[in-house]
């Protein structure tokens, strides 16, 4: 099989769509912190895209789909995308390529809500650059690659594992290691700009259409069954989370924005292999527990500042079960629980779970030597005044 133009658009249309999605991170993270580091918060999120981008091509694009060593990782085979070019199947081996460095871009943006409005920025680098090698290549490789995951069967259509439980578990990891913002807990720290990060979290829905449907790399049948259970999943989270919180209180427009991307987190596995139907219940339990989570998160004191592990960490983690639960061969070629196949949420459980305690484990170790060795934090003055000014030497107006 050759190049198919049709495929080829519609995969170039879907990675910019991705890229898009990394900016939206940034204004969704944005409008959430204090006004003095809105400027570092999206910069945090276009630095990590900068750097993943350069890691991808000259050594993660290889360690990812390499060919396989021992389920792991990847060999070197693809170092400098030496033998990357723009024939392929179906579409170019260089489209699949910048497709996939999109996707390892905006995972680490998702991650910097771990250290919002306290990290330095040459330590970030360097973290950034170690985490990607070895928390993001080796799950990429898992699911995608070849990998073990792979090999026994796990399904993951969008980055279930790969993106979001290794972003949400990695960003618990290393709020744990970075500490607390200076007056968590004791001093107000509501968001500064709130139409931000609803302009951020459109954003990202409009953008999850290039990330669900593009993974089909085909303009077919999948791919347009990937992006309507994407947006009925992000629709039902947004309506759960909001009314949620509505019995608690007001129906905040943070909470139902919230809600939108822990449906769309949850439906990334999953996109490929449900049907309608089963997309809203996946979306309505993601915004339940995932609020929930958020909940127990601000109940026990941790600063992890912008919830990507409430979001991305128990909505990856519950997508993943899911996809288990409501595949159905009519979709994907695969059932689920739900469909006479129970073993396959016995598959998803054992993928998931070492997701979860791999990229926890590893995240944890690596932030702790990078803490240990130049520090993660700016310093209390720094922190006082605010990032934006203390690390860029920037402040937007008023």
């Amino acid at each position: 099989m050759g190049l198919d133009s049709g495929a080829t658009a519609f995969v170039l249309i879907a990675t910019a769509m991705v890229m898009l999605m990394t900016p939206g991170v940034g204004l969704f993270y944005g409008g959430m912190v204090r006004k003095k580091n809105f400027i570092s918060t999206i910069a945090l999120a276009m630095i990590a895209f900068a750097v993943v981008s350069i890691q991808w091509v000259v050594i993660g694009y290889s360690l990812a789909f390499g060919s396989d060593i021992g389920g792991f990782i990847g060999n070197l085979d693809y170092v400098g995308l030496r033998g990357v070019g723009m024939d392929g199947d179906g579409i170019p081996d260089l489209l699949f390529m910048v497709f996939q460095l999109v996707f390892a871009g905006l995972t680490l943006a998702i991650l910097t809500s771990a250290m919002a409005e306290r990290v330095k920025i040459s330590s970030f680098i360097i973290f950034g650059l170690l985490w990607t090698t070895l928390v993001y290549d080796p799950l990429a490789h898992w699911a995608w690659g070849g990998g073990w995951a792979h090999q026994l069967g796990a399904l993951d259509f969008a980055g279930g594992t790969v993106v979001h439980i290794s972003s949400g578990f990695g960003a618990l990891a290393a709020a744990l290691i970075i500490g607390k913002r200076i007056g968590f807990g004791s001093h107000s720290m509501e968001p500064h700009n709130i139409p931000m990060t609803l302009i951020g979290g459109a954003l990202l829905w409009f953008g999850w259409f290039g990330f669900n449907a593009g993974s089909a790399l085909a303009a077919d049948g999948l791919a347009a069954n990937a992006f309507v259970v994407t947006n009925i999943s992000a629709a039902a989270g947004a309506l759960a989370w909001m009314f949620a919180a509505w019995v608690q209180g007001k129906p905040s427009s943070l909470g139902m924005i919230s809600g939108a991307i822990a449906g769309l987190v949850a439906i990334t596995p999953a996109a490929g292999f449900v049907d309608p139907m089963s997309s809203i219940v996946i979306g309505l339990v993601a915004g339940l527990i995932c609020y929930k989570a958020m909940l127990w998160r601000i109940k026990k004191s941790l600063d992890e500042t912008l919830d990507a592990w409430a979001i991305h960490g128990v909505g990856g983690l519950w997508g993943a079960l899911a996809t288990g639960i409501f595949a159905t061969a009519a979709i994907g070629g695969v059932d689920g629980l739900l469909y006479g196949n129970p073993a396959q949420l016995g598959i998803q459980a054992v993928d998931a779970f070492a997701a979860v305690i791999y990229a926890f484990v590893v995240t944890y170790v690596l932030a702790y030597v990078v803490h240990k060795t130049i520090g993660l934090r700016v310093t209390d003055e720094e922190e006082y005044v605010g990032l934006d000014i203390s690390q860029h030497g920037e402040k937007i107006g008023g």
